[in-house]
């Protein structure tokens, strides 16, 4: 049998211990392009990251000064009720009591409520006089006077800082020479603040 050459019988393999054939290696020009590619790219990632911080802080700024301004608006709320009940005590109350140490106390106590409250930004809202405004007024009753006028207040209106806690309840002029049925409704609700303070000091009857 003829002998085979194990020379030109195997394949040119290489060997498991030989390094892979290197990649062509890159110009300078093309090095320099690939790392400005990427100097860019981590220049608009940090950019965006900054804007997306910067925002960050803006909104929790806002939330902070919201917070400050306003997060007493619920406690305050319930506050103006009291106020409402001291204004119809006083209103309902003679003349002649006015001078008393009684009386001046808890005037005081009145006095130092609304400076309390004027400190945390409460304001009142105009009415008498004014053109109604659906922001801040709230119409009972239309009457016989100024057209779009506010011509009495029924129940005063408040506002912390630029927002209304609670609209002012008012009688509003609809003009002349339209009738006296509204104008007579509107009289009657507009004296309702005063007739309940006088329902509310529960004088004794004479005997």
């Amino acid at each position: 049998m003829p002998s085979v050459n194990s020379d030109s019988s195997e394949r040119t393999e290489p060997a498991a211990g030989d390094p892979p054939a290197e990649a062509p290696e890159l110009s300078l020009e093309e090095k320099i392009a690939k790392a400005q590619e990427k100097a860019q790219k981590y220049l608009n990632n940090w950019h965006r990251a900054e804007a997306d911080f910067q925002n960050y802080k803006r909104r929790a700024e806002q939330e902070r000064e919201e917070l400050r301004r306003y997060g007493n608006v619920s406690v305050i709320i319930n506050l103006l009720p009291v106020l409402d009940d001291f204004e119809r005590a006083f209103s309902s109350l003679d003349s002649h009591l006015a001078g008393l140490s009684w009386f001046d106390g808890i005037l005081l106590i009145y006095r130092k409520l609304r400076q309390l409250l004027e400190n945390a930004g409460v304001t009142q809202i105009d009415t008498e006089g004014q053109s109604f405004d659906p922001r801040f007024h709230e119409a009972v009753a239309h009457v016989e006077g100024e057209e779009g006028k506010v011509v009495s207040e029924v129940q005063r209106g408040y506002k912390l800082h630029d927002r209304v806690l609670r609209p002012a309840m008012v009688v509003v002029g609809k003009g002349k020479g339209q009738g006296t049925g509204n104008m007579e409704q509107g009289e009657e609700e507009g004296r309702w603040k005063k007739e309940e303070g006088e329902n509310s000091g529960h004088k004794p009857e004479e005997r």
